[in-house]
């Protein structure tokens, strides 16, 4: 289906900036729908740690691909991109616009511009890096990505070791970089792109965040680590907020120091998803308090 003259409006920037509230604003003041790419949100098991939007919220627009799928599920990147197209070409039908919302870096990518080929791994390979992690940790894991690919390091999710072995298995593989794959040319999507950055100053940003983690905590963040504790080996929970607590619940850590570990790794995620997005030229970049009036204006809506 051939859809230029439909238009995808893409809202990104770091975890706790706000696009959740200007998603829904925006949605409401179009007459449309939104699509969350953050896949943190994904998982139904995981409500407060991934600071899913409200009931409230929810029920102000209709929102695809939140709290979807269980945690027990297999769901790549490249799934999501496969059901988010589908989606969008019924939406299209429908509507002038969609908002598309989310920080996952990758996720925004593989919607607006598709994923990269990369070729295929032995299983060898990533045997050996998975003992590699289970033997030396994360951090070792980490160390050798950043001599192998440096760029690919500044970007990636460093606390998320499957992306981390994931970019080293292809390093290892193919005697290339990961990020050389991610330079070849994408086949163009059937409707128009803007893409909306929201940021505020680094302090702003920081304080926003430890206001955020103090919330979860009062919403129940510890009950739904210890919930999930179980569970704590699957994909989908090696993510900031839970491992910190699952150290916590093991005895390894103080609750002090898990909630202060989980503000310190929320602001180096934030720093990440910065510095991915900062690199896309296409990012029109607004103050997190601008009105929606001046940003409809600005990108001529």
């Amino acid at each position: 289906m051939n859809l230029p003259s439909k238009t995808l409006i893409t809202i990104v920037g770091p975890t706790g900036i706000g696009k959740t509230r200007l998603s829904i604003a925006l949605a409401q003041a179009l007459g449309c729908e939104i699509i969350s790419c953050d896949s943190r949100q994904f998982y139904k098991e995981m409500r407060i740690g991934t600071a899913v939007p409200s009931h409230e919220e929810l029920a102000l627009v209709k929102h695809h691909f939140i709290q979807n799928r269980s945690i027990i599920e297999d769901y790549s990147v490249g799934q999501f991109e496969k059901d988010a197209l589908l989606l969008l070409n019924d939406l299209f039908i429908q509507y002038d616009h969609v908002v598309m919302v989310g920080g996952s870096g990758l996720y925004v990518q593989a919607v607006l511009e598709g994923l990269d080929a990369f070729p295929d791994v032995s299983p060898q390979i990533r045997n050996e890096l998975k003992q590699l992690l289970e033997l030396n940790g994360l951090e070792h894991l980490q160390e050798k990505l950043k001599q192998l690919d440096p760029e690919t390091y500044d970007q990636i999710e460093l606390s998320n070791p499957h992306r981390v072995i994931r970019a080293l298995e292809i390093c290892l593989e193919t005697g290339e970089k990961y990020a050389s794959f991610k330079a070849k040319p994408k086949e163009p999507r059937p409707f128009q792109s803007i893409l909306i950055g929201l940021d505020a100053p680094r302090k702003e940003i920081y304080k926003r965040i430890e206001l955020r983690v103090d919330a979860m905590f009062e919403d129940g963040l510890l009950e739904e680590a210890k919930l999930l504790f179980p569970h704590r080996h699957l994909n989908a929970l090696q993510t900031v907020g839970y491992r910190e607590l699952f150290d916590y619940i093991e005895g390894k850590t103080t609750l002090d120091f898990a909630l202060s570990e989980i503000k310190k790794n929320s602001r180096r995620y934030a720093k990440r998803q910065n510095t991915w997005f900062k690199r896309n030229p296409e990012i029109q970049w607004f103050d997190y308090q601008t009105e929606l009036s001046e940003i409809l204006k600005s990108i001529e809506l």
